[in-house]
């Protein structure tokens, strides 16, 4: 699965802000025709999008789209414009039920094979940013072999339930916990919200640490200087990465080696479920270490 540390969206409307995207580390690159583009620019945007599918990837990011929801009457036409080579993955805003993935899922079909592009090349990412979204999680997350990850939405969340959203995120507790739950269910990667507080950057680092101790592997960001410290705080510590080959070491060959279930490094005990955490923190470094080879 690819790197999601970070997720740089980018208005679709705006031509130098979309010439600028290769310039940002972002692991994906999402040109939105959703929240950031006003009704009256959406056609332009489609247009824009559409020239630079190509070009915004071009220094190895992913390239996505956020598409409008299906109850704007607009994703009919933003899939027909943006469906093309170059294209990675969309994302579906306000995802509220599994129908409209599955919905969704069927309309890239079709355009694939239209368009002479590879059945299930496009991927499907979920912003469940509604109470419904958020109740229907799992659901969506199961909707469709497509999807690889879904997308905590806070500020929608917050605004749908009728609550002050704030940077210690306590009123979105049960939300985003229930939304990396059902990532993990689902075998997807759980994607934090967006922190508008984009300039408090001790304060985003606080909330990414929040969001790991949930499941969360990357984040939606909104400014660029975001980027870096989402890189560099979704990524394995260098001292989890030292703890996770010794690890895997002692266990392969003082544990399994040796007929052992359990055995002891530093001091502690090291069992299968800890040989395997240690695995998965060497396989994610090996992934981010293949990206930005």
């Amino acid at each position: 699965m690819a790197v999601m540390r970070s997720i740089l969206y980018v208005p679709g409307n705006n031509p130098k802000m979309v010439e600028k995207a290769p310039s940002f580390p972002a692991d994906i690159i999402t040109l939105d025709l959703e929240d950031s583009v006003p009704p009256a620019e959406k056609e332009n945007a489609r247009k824009i999008i559409a020239e630079n599918l190509k070009y915004a990837g071009s220094n190895g990011s992913q390239v996505y789209v956020r598409i409008n929801n299906w109850e704007t009457e607009l994703t009919n036409d933003d899939l027909e414009a943006v469906v093309w080579e170059g294209l990675h993955g969309v994302t579906l805003a306000k995802t509220g039920h599994p129908d409209d993935v599955k919905r969704l899922d069927w309309k890239l079909e079709e355009l694939e094979r239209r368009r002479g592009l590879e059945v299930g090349s496009v991927k499907i990412s979920m912003l469940l940013e509604t109470a419904k979204g958020i109740m229907n999680a799992y659901e969506c997350c199961m909707a469709s072999k497509r999807n690889v990850n879904a997308i905590f939405g806070a500020v929608d969340y917050c605004r749908d339930m009728r609550i002050k959203l704030t940077s210690e995120a306590n009123e979105q507790l049960w939300g985003r916990a229930k939304v990396g739950v059902a990532c993990r269910a689902a075998g997807i990667v759980a994607i934090d919200a967006p922190f508008v507080a984009y300039q408090d950057i001790p304060a985003f680092e606080k909330n990414v640490a929040d969001g790991k101790q949930m499941g969360y592997e990357g984040r939606m960001i909104i400014h660029p200087g975001q980027v870096e410290p989402s890189n560099r705080l979704y990524a394995p510590d260098p001292a989890d990465v030292e703890w996770a080959n010794g690890v895997v070491k002692v266990f392969e060959e003082e544990g399994i080696a040796k007929g052992k279930a359990a055995v002891s490094y530093n001091g502690k005990m090291v069992d299968t479920p800890v040989y395997l955490n240690a695995k998965d923190i060497l396989a994610a470094q090996a992934e981010i270490e293949a990206k930005e080879a």
